[in-house]
């Protein structure tokens, strides 16, 4: 089975811990632990968010004296696809030894006329007060939004249309080699009046470049890991259950937050949608179990998982023979 996995930031950085690397590195080996387990049955291919990391490293570049101007974002996005694909690189290289393993540094083609460029929502950085947010809104032309009590910087999140490199990584899986790219969603690039690619200010939902990847890769299984069990019902009300299985039309329905689980909703829901086959949103270390249909949220087109047979997900439901 061909399996695409989608890592949220916990993947890398724990709620409340400081973006230092020793920390980011062990998480990454606790992360490679659960998916080990995976690979070690199945074709693997691996996307990560990096948010924290793209953040961290905007700030420092616009506090460098000895640079005209900052490093734009696109560049940004190359630097934490290197940075998290080698930490991710050497330890699926120490936990599968007789495995081949692959990071490519890759690019996302988005619109030129996406009109996320004219309203920046993805949030990246820090978190600051409102006085400081206005004082960078003011120094250096940041748009910042609300993120609860604070303020962080925003960027445009244009949506992923294709993944540049599909062949080179396509290649790569094939040959039997496990696979880390789209990092951060890819690096954002256009197209110029010349046809010619070029990098812009923006940074890509993950989940959603993830679907794209995985459809573009006849992936058999899409699977976005957080921090969370399974997606929520009525979330944060008594009335709160998990959804352990669901068609994508039951989870469209719901309208959920923009901000949080909107995005995981939608990509599963349009990998399902456009493929036919299995989405789930689920915690880390529960993806063997995941793929068992004994953990998180499963998406299939009817509704129904039966876990595996014969190593490929079952979606037949036996209750709807006539």
């Amino acid at each position: 089975m061909r399996i695409v996995v989608a890592l949220g930031g916990n993947a890398l950085l724990q709620r409340g811990e400081k973006p230092d690397a020793l920390p980011q590195i062990e998480n990454v080996r606790t992360a490679v632990d659960s998916l080990g387990l995976l690979a070690e049955e199945h074709d693997l291919v691996l996307t990560h968010g990096n948010g924290p990391q793209v953040g961290v490293l905007a700030l420092q570049s616009a506090n460098d004296e000895t640079l005209s101007e900052p490093y734009p974002f696109d560049t940004l996005g190359a630097m934490t696809q290197g940075m998290i694909g080698y930490w991710m690189l050497q330890a699926l290289q120490n936990r599968l030894p007789d495995r081949s393993v692959a990071s490519v540094v890759n690019q996302t083609l988005v619109l030129a006329g996406d009109p996320a460029f004219a309203n920046p929502t993805k949030f990246v950085g820090a978190v600051y007060t409102e006085e400081e947010a206005r004082r960078y809104e003011e120094e250096r032309g940041w748009v910042m939004k609300p993120d609860g009590k604070y303020f962080r910087r925003v960027v445009a999140s244009p949506q992923p249309q294709r993944i540049v490199e599909t062949r080179v990584i396509r290649t790569l899986v094939d040959s039997g080699a496990v696979v880390v790219c789209s990092g951060g969603g890819g690096i954002p690039v256009v197209r110029d009046e010349n046809g010619n690619r070029t990098g812009v200010e923006a940074v890509i939902d993950k989940d959603l470049t993830g679907a794209v990847l995985a459809e573009s890769l006849d992936a058999d299984f899409f699977m976005i890991l957080t921090d969370v069990p399974a997606v929520m019902e009525d979330f944060g009300t008594p009335q709160q259950r998990e959804i352990n299985r669901a068609t994508p039309a039951f989870l469209r329905g719901k309208g959920f937050a923009a901000g949080s689980m909107g995005p995981k909703v939608e990509a599963a829901c349009r990998f399902v949608e456009l493929t036919g086959a299995v989405a789930a949103i689920g915690k880390l270390e529960d993806a063997p179990k995941i793929i068992r249909g004994e953990a998180g949220t499963i998406i299939t087109p009817g509704g129904y998982y039966g876990g595996l047979v014969n190593g490929m997900p079952s979606t037949f439901d036996p209750a709807r023979i006539p």
